[in-house]
């Protein structure tokens, strides 16, 4: 009997380990944000400060294990097989749940997964309890805390409505005192600003950071709350005069200060209160055991018998588990690219400029875009024009920033990194004391986007984009609590009746889920790695050009001709399942070539005024390109509605015509991507010169099926795909020899004059 409970405690020990690097991987968004956002510091000073906070922060965190024991549901309501049963439930649903939002670079509250999975658990196995004793449901109220999961939706409502608001008024306060040319403000106002801002921090570690600290005596923490007033004013004063120093005496820039303590401030913070939701359900199972064995060792209480009243009293967590979790914590955040890809996320809706846009708009984000630029409007209207234009003058970005097309720019300035860490740390701060229940989560994600909207990075050519991916993120919020109430439920009920052999299975589901994520992920991160050189807006000079044109080409053409060779096969065999992927695999193909054209207003800023004339040629390739994408995907959907629309096979001679020019196609293809991916641009003219002899060919073809026509041909389904295919076949070869001979006549011409 106790053997089945020592497994179910190592299991928990490494779901902990496992729900440790994913949760942090999420949260990483909370504190990261702004420095790397920003360009402060480097990346690596960024870690290691972040690495600082998150280690002290996880050490002092042993005063937060209540809420996994007795914050959610009521202990000593249920037996001790029970409890384990939730608990188990919690942290293979956590586990799953948090490495989906990372695996999809979303962002989520790691609080309020842990809180709906407790609840969600606890009421599963409350309702059997009620069901087997014959009792009616209105006994839930005496096994759940309710009133605590109310109190949480309000809070995430209020989280998120008060901190983008807060956000937005501040920057947009601070920009109009600053404006973009902040450098020359600085000299003035920087000591106040460096002295209100960490001051700010410095209440934020004291309330926020160390209220849990279990070193602190009750003394030191009621002058600290008694005192509030005070410490503020001496802190202000202290950290202006220091501020002052740093930038006169030293030549420090003050921002770049703030952002540093604020990442360590909130780094602290998150693993100070945030570890609970990772490790507190582990280390609430290992102590119910240590409670259990006691009862059965003296009196050979069973698990079935024994209530968990011990629970509900304070119970020390030993300091070497807090010191383990604070260094997988680290580890991960040196290591994990999916708290990358969260990080990137924030990042990305933030940003300042313009670039390639993750989410798509939908109704919601084009009538909120749509109405607030008809309000906008009105406001303008209304305003004295000597007013609007000096608010649009401290608007104004400086000329080296607004023709800066750099990847490495920072995605926002250092006054706004600045003001999300502020605001951030004051809001966790004063809600922290209302003892009101926060996500770090929502507060910090809601700020940046204030800070974004108000700062105009939101402007009519982003609007609708970011505007959708922000409601993408606040809808993944919602959807968390649903389903980690669901899931978590779900598998209570199943542990419950399935006993140990469906405990077992959830459990390998769980690593097999998890490891298939990060190998997914993994490949997805090498192919965007990849990828990446179809962003590049660093391009400058005509060799420059030549070899970012020959990749563009190499890489279309190796993707048509896999697709053109798939396509045929997959035809000729009728196989529906292989038809509907490869239909799935154009549009890839087509958003690469639409990127390299959403890209020409940067590509063309960017060239240097000898290469200027180069636009016209790569506006031109990327033209073919597109038509050559346009004739692969109409093959390929044509062929795939045609076989899922049950129609006729083609005949075996028509499907021997087509291997017959997908086989000349191949070597045409190999020989153009070969040509490009080693610069032997020679060969293009012995590639051109042979055009003729495989349009004749796919000619002769066209004339055969007329003749088939007039015998033997009975289908006209048949006969309007085969004509598309060949028809499409023509258009692609002359699109491909169309960009071969502008290439070859550019290249001739760069070659002479340089």
């Amino acid at each position: 009997m106790e053997d089945v409970y020592i497994v179910m405690l190592v299991a928990l020990l490494a779901l902990a380990i496992t729900d440790l690097v994913v949760g942090v991987s999420n949260d990483a968004i909370n504190f990261l944000n702004s420095a790397i956002g920003s360009k402060a510091v480097s990346m690596r000073t960024i870690l290691i400060v972040a690495s600082i906070g998150v280690a002290i922060g996880a050490i002092f965190s042993s005063g937060l294990m209540e809420v996994a024991r007795k914050g959610i549901f009521l202990p000593q309501q249920f037996y001790f097989e029970e409890i384990m049963i939730i608990f188990m439930a919690v942290m293979i649903t956590d586990v799953l749940l948090l490495d989906f939002f990372n695996s999809i670079g979303l962002p989520t509250s790691t609080t309020v997964s842990i809180v709906f999975e407790l609840l969600g658990a606890a009421v599963s196995i409350a309702v059997i309890k009620i069901y087997k004793d014959g009792n009616d449901l209105s006994l839930l109220a005496s096994y759940i805390n309710t009133s605590k999961a109310t109190e949480i939706i309000i809070g995430i409502l209020m989280a998120v409505v008060i901190a983008f608001i807060v956000g937005l008024v501040v920057q947009y306060i601070s920009r109009l005192i600053f404006s973009f040319q902040f450098e020359r403000k600085m000299k003035y106002v920087g000591s106040i600003f460096g002295g209100a801002s960490l001051t700010a921090i410095l209440y934020f570690i004291l309330i926020k950071g160390l209220k849990s600290v279990p070193y602190l005596s009750e003394d030191t923490l009621t002058y600290i709350n008694e005192n509030t007033l005070i410490i503020i004013l001496i802190g202000f004063v202290f950290f202006s005069i220091i501020s002052q120093l740093l930038m006169s005496m030293f030549k420090l820039n003050i921002l770049r200060v703030i952002i540093v303590i604020g990442t360590f401030a909130l780094a602290l913070a998150f693993a100070g209160n945030d570890l609970v939701n990772f490790i507190g359900v582990p280390i609430a199972a290992w102590q119910s055991y240590n409670l259990w064995e006691t009862a059965y060792q003296s009196s050979g209480t069973l698990p079935s018998e024994m209530l968990m009243s011990g629970l509900s009293g304070s119970v020390p967590t030993p300091e070497f588990l807090l010191i383990i979790a604070g260094g997988v914590m680290v580890v991960t955040l040196w290591f994990s690219s999916k708290a990358k890809a969260v990080v990137e996320t924030g990042v990305n809706l933030a940003r300042q400029g313009d670039g390639v846009e993750r989410f798509e708009p939908n109704w919601l984000s084009r009538s909120i875009v749509r109405y607030s630029v008809m309000f906008s409007g009105a406001v303008s209207t209304a305003m004295p024009k000597a007013i609007k234009n000096k608010i649009d003058k401290k608007f104004e970005k400086p000329e080296h920033h607004t023709r800066s097309k750099r990847l490495d720019a920072p995605a926002f300035d250092m006054v706004r990194a600045s003001v999300n860490l502020v605001v951030a740390s004051i809001l966790i701060s004063i809600g922290t004391n209302l003892k009101l229940p926060l996500s770090t989560t929502y507060v910090t994600f809601m700020v940046a986007m204030g800070s974004s909207l108000a700062d105009r990075a939101w402007d009519r050519e982003s609007a609708v984009y970011r505007v959708a991916g922000v409601l993408n993120v606040i809808g993944g919020w919602f959807v968390t609590a649903l389903v980690a109430f669901t899931a978590a439920a779900i598998f209570a009920c199943i542990i419950y009746y399935g006993g140990t052999i469906a405990l077992a299975i959830l459990i390998i589901l769980a690593v097999v889920l998890v490891v298939r994520s990060g190998i997914i992920h993994s490949r997805k991160s090498k192919e965007e790695k990849k990828n990446k050189r179809y962003n590049r807006t660093d391009i400058i000079t005509i060799n420059e050009i030549t070899t970012e044109t020959s990749e563009n080409i190499s890489s279309v053409i190796h993707g048509i001709n896999r697709m053109y060779t798939k396509t045929v096969d997959n035809l000729g065999y009728h196989d529906l399942g292989k038809l509907k992927k490869n239909n799935k695999a154009i549009g890839k193909l087509e958003e690469e070539v639409d990127e390299l054209k959403g890209n020409i207003f940067y590509f063309i800023k960017s060239l240097d005024d000898d290469s200027v004339e180069a636009s016209k040629f790569y506006i031109l390739i990327l033209d073919y390109l597109q038509d050559m994408t346009q004739s692969i995907a109409f093959i390929t959907r044509n062929s795939y509605n045609h076989v899922h629309n049950n129609h006729k096979n083609l005949k075996f001679n028509q499907i021997r015509d087509l291997k017959k020019v997908d086989e000349r196609m191949q070597v045409l293809f190999d020989d153009i991507e070969y040509a490009f991916n080693n610069h032997e641009f020679a060969k293009i003219d012995q590639i051109l010169k042979d055009k003729q002899e495989l349009l004749d060919y796919v000619s002769d073809l066209i004339q055969k099926q007329i003749n088939r026509i007039r015998t033997s041909e009975t289908s006209p389904r048949n006969t309007k795909l085969y004509f598309g295919l060949l028809l499409e076949t023509r258009d692609l070869i002359t699109s491909t020899m169309s960009l071969l001979q502008l290439f070859q006549e550019f290249y001739r011409e760069a070659k002479s004059t340089f």
